[in-house]
């Protein structure tokens, strides 16, 4: 599974400015209803319910939100890049600042874990996490997102 496959090129959020993880999840709401046509408050119910159930801040200052829709067709992403990094109530205890939302479909199973998985895998790159930091365009951002599909 290739991040190409999660990540269209107008899911990015470059320098998206947020003050709370709610107001962050309702901003990637927002930009998932755009891309992929589900109804927003239900994509921010169903991050508000996954962050209830436990954080999805991982730490090293990424979060990767992520939750099922019965209205979900595939499984979609979409990646921020916070202007300042909040507090998330990560396992760390440290700010986020590089942000990666999924959302699978209701019986998406084990392709919804691969997915995760795939992201985990790329964002768990030191080396790639501070080229996110420094990119300085959306364009930029998801090359390097993309670039590893052939790897691993």
């Amino acid at each position: 599974m290739n991040i190409s496959d999660l990540l269209a090129s107008d899911a990015i959020l470059p320098a998206l400015k947020v003050q709370s993880k709610k107001q962050l999840l309702q901003e990637l709401a927002v930009r998932a209803h755009a891309i992929a046509r589900l109804p927003e408050r239900r994509i921010f119910e169903t991050l508000m319910e996954r962050e209830k159930l436990g954080t999805t801040g991982v730490g090293a200052g990424i979060a990767i939100p992520h939750g099922r829709l019965t209205e979900a067709n595939t499984i979609s992403g979409v990646f921020a890049r916070l202007e300042t990094a909040i507090d998330y109530e990560a396992v760390d205890s440290q700010p986020v600042d590089l942000i990666f939302m999924l959302l699978a479909p209701e019986n998406a199973g084990a392709d919804h874990l691969k997915a995760l998985a795939r992201v985990s895998r790329l964002l768990r790159s030191t080396a790639t996490c501070e080229k996110l930091r420094a990119a300085g365009s959306p364009e930029a951002l998801y090359a390097i997102l993309t670039a590893q599909n052939d790897a691993s």
